[in-house]
């Protein structure tokens, strides 16, 4: 049976994946901080849970050491750093919490979990990525223009192509869920979590000969 590792999965878009997974008939880890929260949520979805806090190595190693075979990762958590972080309006506290959680921490949990991908059959990675990481686009978009959650975005889009530039056997690359209702944008977005899992899924259970190195929503590809 294939097995899964959902971070920050306790309410949101991650849930939400997690959901699907099980329903695609996966073992599902639910990856959350809070112990209360997430196990509630493994309970509620048929998950398995883990504490798992991205920002906190230690907390990283227990989750890898306590789960014995993954074949798929996908790294959800994320923030938005707290304030928008407009050049000229910068808070650089708030930027390094953008960066350690939605950087630093999909680069932690990847190197943690890389041995179990390894000896998978079928390893995937999915990082969950915005199109307002989008280079091409920030010029020309509607697009906030933020020192801290978009650069952060475009960082894991370049994370996802160095791994998998080094793991060609991986299927490894980058999902945009689009704008949904969640707590991250206080409810304002105009898709569902549900509808924003569902690229998640699709990386997720890509067959072997599909693409890696890529980013994806659920129209195709994304420009850089």
């Amino acid at each position: 049976m294939t097995t899964a590792l959902v971070t920050g999965a306790n309410k949101g878009i991650g849930l939400e994946i997690v959901k699907q997974l099980v329903d695609r008939g996966m073992t599902v880890y639910l990856g959350a901080r809070d112990p209360e929260r997430g196990e509630k949520a493994a309970a509620d979805t048929g998950a398995r849970y883990v504490q798992l806090d991205v920002t906190d190595p230690a907390s990283v190693r227990r989750a890898a050491d306590s789960i014995d075979d993954l074949d798929v990762l996908v790294n959800n958590a994320g923030i938005t750093g707290g304030r928008m972080n407009e050049p000229g309006d910068v808070d650089l506290d708030s930027v390094r919490a953008a960066f350690e959680t939605n950087v630093f921490g999909v680069i932690t949990v990847t190197e943690a979990f890389l041995p179990h991908l390894r000896r998978a059959d079928h390893g995937r990675i999915v990082n969950m990525s915005s199109s307002v990481g989008s280079l091409s686009a920030m010029l020309t978009s509607e697009s906030p223009n933020s020192l801290a959650y978009v650069p952060s975005k475009s960082a894991v889009n370049a994370v996802t192509v160095s791994y998998a530039k080094a793991e060609p056997g991986l299927r490894i690359n980058a999902g945009c869920p689009g704008f949904c209702a969640t707590d991250l944008n206080g409810h304002r977005g105009y898709r569902t979590a549900a509808q924003g899992a569902t690229i998640a899924v699709t990386l997720a259970t890509l067959d072997d000969d599909g693409p890696t190195g890529g980013f994806y929503d659920d129209n195709g590809v994304v420009a850089w």
